[in-house]
């Protein structure tokens, strides 16, 4: 009923050379995934230190960054910092804390799927302590 295909298809990647762009292993991506969503997380950690030091932000970012350093292979960049100049508002410190504990969430995902215990445990504990402190104080003074 039907012909059979007596061509080869333009598809078929047969006798290309495999070399004309470099492969990635599936423990590779997952790295390279896991290494930015932590680095994303200290961005914010060192946001909100810088807005509100606190002795729990600051262990949490060397953590962080002792994390990204294994991944990558070298310290990541990180901004100083200072001191806010004045009260910061409720409002930005809440969304700043949401977004971190969306950050640590992802971390915690690609860690779990790459068997990493030290990233998941400490994604795990980074938005515990975010997540406390994105609920806004009218609703923890209850």
């Amino acid at each position: 009923m039907y012909e059979p295909i007596r061509s080869k298809s333009v598809h078929t990647t047969v006798g290309a050379p495999s070399s004309d762009f470099p492969h990635r292993s599936r423990e590779e991506e997952l790295d390279i995934q896991l290494a930015g969503h932590l680095a994303a997380l200290l961005a914010v950690t060192d946001e909100i230190r810088a807005l509100t030091p606190s002795a729990d932000l600051d262990a949490g970012a060397e953590r962080l960054t002792e994390q990204v350093t294994r991944l990558r292979g070298g310290a990541p960049l990180r901004a100083q910092a200072t001191p806010a100049a004045s009260e910061p508002e409720e409002s930005h410190l809440v969304t700043l804390h949401r977004r971190a504990h969306a950050l640590a969430g992802r971390a915690l995902v690609v860690a779990a799927s790459r068997a990493d215990t030290a990233a998941a445990i400490l994604s795990a504990e980074r938005m515990d302590a975010h997540a406390s402190a994105a609920e806004p104080r009218e609703l923890a003074a209850r």
